[in-house]
């Protein structure tokens, strides 16, 4: 499992994105204005992953499931992709929960 720095298409924005073995896209952020906070975010991610009460369960308006990781504070730090079943999206959080804290960072923004 690997996070991912990326820039907006338009360039102004930085995010992240917490990818599976498998290449999925797990957790995705919202953006960010800088590099730095971007990088704050993953930490947070780290941190909070292991937290008691740091996932919000939600179920969108077309019946399906994903998941909010929410800081301390209750700020959203990420938000996951959508699940088909309730307990596809039991096993994202399992996923996160287990691997975010020792995921690599990629950061796609270095130019080669």
């Amino acid at each position: 499992m690997k996070f991912e720095i990326f820039k907006s298409k338009s360039g102004e924005e930085f995010y992240f994105r917490l990818k599976a073995g498998n290449g999925q896209n797990i957790l995705g952020s919202e953006g960010y204005t800088t590099k730095a906070s971007c990088k704050n975010g993953i930490e947070s991610v780290k941190k909070n992953a292991t937290r008691e009460g740091a996932y919000q369960e939600k179920e969108s308006s077309n019946g399906k499931f994903y998941f909010n990781l929410l800081a301390a504070n209750h700020q959203v730090i990420g938000k996951s992709q959508m699940y088909e079943s309730k307990q596809g999206m039991n096993n994202g959080i399992e996923s996160v929960t287990k691997n975010a804290p020792g995921a690599t960072t990629d950061d796609l923004t270095v130019e080669a």
